[in-house]
């Protein structure tokens, strides 16, 4: 009985469920896996701790997924337009993390997923696939921004994906684009938090959630065929939602969050 009461205050057996629902919901979804993990565990723990833990853990996937879909890679998109901007942003926002704090890092990330969340339930109400052609500069301006939030909270994919409006690139290429994108940056993260000392503080409890990404993902592959993937969307967007606007009030001192 007190191993139950321990495990079920313990923070981070929270943030394994979280992560187990990310990755069932990305297998179906295609999306989300460390925003919504990252999201939900936020309300518990600090977000600097929990990124040496979630980005490694997205490397399996993204790697595994990258080299399946090679061939749908856009090369140019990705070498000469993607990977420069989001690079340099990654690595400016790693460098502002310590001077934002937790508390500044969880409004921010807040505020980011309140936006996201908030743009996609509207695109979906007003059935609108915001395609619009962007002039260069601005969507290179996006990239690195997309970048600037990566390097904080390993999660540039809001605004990527609002940088890439316009490009003209089929579904199975852009997948396969952004799959490289992570991969790739996140990568680099893992790099960065090896050389800080980071990632190996964090590599008991990466061992750990292994088994918890394989579950998901197997669930998610178990349930794609089965639910209707556009009210599932919907239902993340909603859940997004919320918690971003809980985690804003908690961070903002309303609440006070536990840690």
């Amino acid at each position: 009985m007190e191993f139950l009461y321990a495990t079920l205050h313990d923070p981070w057996f929270w943030l394994a469920v979280f992560v187990f629902v990310a990755y069932t919901i990305e297998t179906i979804t295609g999306f989300g896996s460390i925003v919504i993990a990252l999201s939900l565990g936020a309300l518990l723990l600090p977000i600097s701790l929990m990124l040496p833990v979630l980005v490694p853990l997205n490397i399996c996937m993204t790697g595994y997924l990258a080299v399946r879909h090679r061939r749908n890679i856009h090369w140019p998109t990705l070498l000469k337009l993607i990977l420069p901007m989001m690079a340099i942003g990654t690595l400016l926002g790693y460098g502002l993390r310590p001077w934002l704090g937790d508390a500044g890092m969880r409004s921010l990330f807040a505020l980011l997923i309140i936006w996201f969340a908030g743009r996609e339930l509207y695109r979906y109400w007003r059935s609108s696939d915001n395609g619009a052609q962007r002039s260069g500069w601005l969507t290179r301006t996006w990239m690195l921004l997309a970048g600037v939030t990566h390097g904080l909270f390993a999660s540039g994919g809001p605004l990527l994906v609002y940088a890439l409006a316009g490009i003209q690139l089929d579904k199975a290429q852009f997948r396969a684009t952004l799959i490289s994108v992570w991969f790739t940056l996140n990568s680099l993260l893992t790099l960065i938090f090896a050389f800080d000392g980071s990632l190996f503080a964090s590599l008991p409890r990466l061992v750990l959630f292994l088994p918890v990404l394989v579950l998901g993902v197997l669930l998610g592959e178990w349930l794609h065929t089965r639910i209707s993937e556009q009210r599932f969307r919907l239902a993340v967007f909603l859940l997004l939602l919320i918690t971003g606007i809980c985690l804003f009030i908690a961070s903002s001192g309303a609440i006070t969050s536990p840690e």
